[in-house]
This record gives structure tokens, C-alpha cells and sequence, in this order.
């Protein structure tokens, strides 16, 4: 037979001693503060692709409005020295300007750059070579033509410099 003191003792839970409790705790507060961690992670994480994601919403607008500006350029180029005086032409002239200017201007405003690179050494990451040519005034991976030119958009490259570049003679 049992005492009758010992079947309460059987019966109740062992109290968790002090050191016990304390390491529970530190180990709550460990994982309450790396989910505060993780949380203020994401929302930076947010922050940054909402940021990123307004910077360059125009980017694909932009790109489609950049032959626009190539057409201008090309209208322009295309008129003859001797007929640039007639005032109708000459007229004419100072509209496709004006329009390729406030083009300009605009992309300017949207963060985005011309890449005119003439005289400048290829860069493989903004330049697209088209074709080489030797040109004894310039370094080898130099430059020499700027067949149409390229627009970064802040750090992002939208279109590459079409170019010419000089080879070893």
C-alpha cells in the first residue's frame, strides 16, 4: 500500500526550475527579435522595388519613342546644304528641331542620357560595334563612327550606341 501523501506527489507536474525558464525566455526573444528582423527586411525589400519599379515605369514608353527621335535627326541630316536657306525649308527645319528638342528635353527630365561616344574607347556594355575600319589617328578600340546613339535611363542601359570602331592597322 501507498501512503496516501505519495500519490498526490506522482500526480502533479514538475515545476520548470528558474534556469530553465530563463532559457525559454531568451530563446522567445532570439525568435521575436529575427522576426522583427525579417519583417523590417521585407518592408525595405518593398520599399526599394517600389522605388526601383518608379524610376524606370517610362523606360519602355521611352524605348519606343527613341527611333522617334532618330527619324527627327535623320529628317534633319537628310535636307541639302543649298536648299536649307529657302525659308519654307529653313522653316521646316526649325519645327523638326523644336519637336526633337522637347523630345530630348522630356527624356532628360525622366532621367534619361544620350550615349554619343565618338572618340571615346569601346565599351562593350553601352556600345554596339557594327562594323571596324582602320584609322591611323586613333587607338585601336577607338571609337570612329556613331551610326545612331544609345540612352541609359539612370543605371540602366536602354539602347546600346550603335558604332564604328578603328582596328590595328
Amino acid at each position: 500500500m501507498r501512503p496516501v501523501g505519495a500519490e498526490n506527489e506522482t500526480k502533479q507536474p514538475q515545476q520548470p526550475s528558474t534556469v530553465e525558464l530563463a532559457a525559454e525566455l531568451a530563446a522567445t526573444k532570439d525568435r521575436l527579435l529575427r522576426a522583427l528582423a525579417d519583417q523590417e527586411n521585407v518592408r525595405s525589400q518593398a520599399r526599394r522595388d517600389r522605388d526601383e519599379a518608379a524610376r524606370f515605369a517610362a523606360s519602355g514608353f521611352a524605348r519606343d519613342l527613341l527611333s522617334s527621335v532618330d527619324n527627327l535627326e535623320r529628317a534633319i541630316a537628310s535636307v541639302p546644304e543649298a536648299e536649307r536657306s529657302w525659308p519654307v525649308v529653313a522653316n521646316l527645319l526649325q519645327g523638326v528641331d523644336a519637336t526633337r528638342r522637347a523630345l530630348l528635353d522630356t527624356f532628360a527630365n525622366h532621367g534619361l542620357v544620350r550615349i554619343d561616344p565618338l572618340g571615346e574607347p569601346f565599351d562593350p556594355h553601352r556600345h554596339e560595334a557594327s562594323f571596324e575600319e582602320s584609322d591611323t589617328q586613333c587607338l585601336p578600340g577607338t571609337v570612329t563612327r556613331v551610326i545612331q546613339p544609345g540612352y541609359m535611363q539612370h543605371d540602366r542601359l536602354l539602347r546600346p550606341a550603335l558604332v564604328g570602331v578603328s582596328k590595328a592597322a
